[in-house]
């Protein structure tokens, strides 16, 4: 772990987190470091998040103690209905899900509004100071890292428009240790550091925008850019084993977290020991249940009730737990009635966290969902457009159904755990991998007694269903446990050690009583956690 007296930075990229700590540096918050650090992810991670996409936070302000959250997650076009879609040929048959890259998936992207809402409430710093190490990497370039140079190019995306002439300039892929520059993101960087979210929602780059989706095809008007509004929110909440951990309410997948916790709560998992057969079985049954509820009852609350209490109700998850035979996996777990199998496998996300010296935290997610998202980049803008909308179902009547002006069931989400004077900003992306993963790192912490790093480093598993007995687990996890589990009837996949697949993990810690900062990195990546540097430095 990092451990100092000041405030830490910890993102999935080592520039991001050293912007990131020379604005704490600078005398700002860990409120301002995080969107300074987002914006450079946006620059150098443009293959999982950028001003294209979504954002959610929890922020934990230390001097009243309370836990805020933001929903920047964006809408549909008002235009865009299931009646509209059906019109033009698209949903006609059970089961139909709109095209992946199609213009139709992109919802309007929340996350420069995110940045606007948590400057303007919590930050010190105007937007041209924090957007400054964003626009010098775009304008100037960095040279690509190894995972980056990796990840950098999709196939998928080699023929939407916009995509190669902004990312493989001259028709070349970028490799490791080659100058990668972004001189169109810089310029709308520079647009929102000059007029804030104005720069993005109704002015010129906004017109830009909507022309652009308009001639591919998409109801998107400058009204449905110009309207929206990001979404402060309570966070939930549920006790583990006398620690409170919070999740962001829905239309997100929280709740799945929460709920899987209650019921692992239920099963000695000290005992079994860390990664274990039993503490592995006990987690991946927990997990089925937990996600057939999530996917039966969530959508966006604005449309209909999403039973959250009684999902989180402890008396729920003890019937749940019952449901668990120690040695036999299922292979067919549903709520209370069948549901739609969950499909989507968004899971290219960015995680961070920030933390200052007077301890507070920001625990931030921001996505495109699956990659580039569309691919998609308008002329001039230097940024891909999110796919948000592949969620939903084009079926009526369900909480996730398809509507104008509606926010998809969501994937990406930030966490928080206290106890006492210890608080924790933590989060793993993944797509539909997340929830799972932040209860096995709250299992880490809480039951299994790892520090944040190694709790970030431990081996993970992670089924993209609730249906089947399938599961993807690294193969640190010994055959010994891994021949245990095939007993029980779970049928695993093999991924690489330290895989991608089971999400990246960044967390930052608060000792509120000695006022001492800990932050750890997944090495599953190419970030780091960073300090500030004292003021003589």
């Amino acid at each position: 772990m990092i451990v100092s007296n000041g405030g830490i930075v910890a993102t999935p990229q080592f520039l991001a987190s050293q912007a990131g700590a020379k604005i704490l540096e600078a005398g700002g918050n860990a409120i301002d470091a995080a969107i300074a650090a987002n914006a450079v992810l946006g620059v150098t991670m443009p293959y999982v998040n950028g001003m294209g996409g979504d954002l959610f936070a929890i922020v934990y302000e230390a001097k009243t103690g309370k836990v805020y959250g933001l929903n920047a997650s964006g809408w549909t076009p008002k235009a865009l209905t299931i009646d509209y879609l059906k019109a033009h040929g698209i949903g006609l048959n059970p089961g139909d899900k709109l095209d992946q890259h199609g213009v139709h998936t992109i919802t309007i992207p929340g996350c420069v509004a995110g940045w606007d809402a948590l400057r303007s409430r919590f930050g010190t710093m105007p937007f041209e100071k924090l957007l400054a190490p964003a626009i010098y990497y775009a304008e100037n370039g960095f040279p690509l890292p190894e995972r980056g140079a990796r990840y950098w190019i999709s196939k998928a995306f080699l023929k939407q428009p916009g995509y190669q002439e902004t990312y493989m300039p001259g028709g070349v892929r970028p490799g490791l240790g080659d100058l990668f520059r972004n001189p169109a993101l810089a310029s709308s960087l520079r647009a929102v550091a000059a007029k804030g979210r104005d720069g993005y929602y109704n002015g010129t780059l906004t017109e830009t925008m909507v022309s652009f989706l308009r001639s591919q095809g998409g109801t998107h008007t400058v009204e449905d850019f110009a309207d929206y509004r990001p979404e402060w929110v309570d966070p939930i909440s549920t006790t583990y084993r006398g620690w409170t951990v919070y999740e962001m309410p829905p239309n997100g997948q929280g709740v799945a977290a929460l709920a899987m916790l209650n019921i692992m709560e239920n099963f000695p998992l000290a005992d079994y020991g860390q990664n274990s057969a039993a503490a592995l079985h006990v987690m991946i049954e927990a997990k089925k249940l937990a996600y057939a509820d999530m996917v039966h009852y969530v959508g966006d609350p604005k449309f209909g009730p999403v039973p959250v209490n009684e999902m989180l109700s402890k008396d729920l998850a003890a019937q749940r737990a019952k449901l668990i035979q120690m040695n036999h996996a299922s292979c067919h777990v549903v709520p209370s009635e069948i549901v739609a199998k969950l499909n989507a496998r968004g899971s290219e996300t960015i995680y961070m966290s920030t933390i200052d010296k007077e301890g507070n935290i920001v625990s931030l997610i921001q996505s495109n969902y699956a990659g580039y998202g569309t691919g998609m980049v308008a002329p001039g803008v230097g940024f891909s457009f999110q796919n948000r909308g592949a969620g939903f179902e084009l079926t009526s009547g369900l909480p996730n159904s398809l509507a104008g002006h509606k926010r998809p069931l969501h994937t990406i989400i930030p966490a928080l755990m206290t106890k006492g004077e210890i608080h924790i900003g933590f989060g793993i992306m993944g797509g539909w991998n997340q929830s799972q993963a932040h209860a096995q790192f709250v299992a880490n912490v809480v039951d299994f007694g790892l520090n944040i790093q190694a709790a970030l480093e431990a081996a993970r598993f992670t089924k993209q269903t609730f249906e089947g007995c399938d599961v993807e687990m690294e193969p640190r996890i010994s055959p010994a446990i891994r021949e245990d589990l095939a007993r029980r009837g779970h049928v695993i996949t093999l991924l690489e050690p330290f895989s991608y697949t089971v999400g990246q993990g960044e967390a930052v810690e608060r000792d509120e009583k000695r006022k001492v900062n800990f932050a750890g990195s997944d090495p599953r990546c190419d970030g780091a956690a960073m300090p500030q540097n004292p003021p003589m430095l």
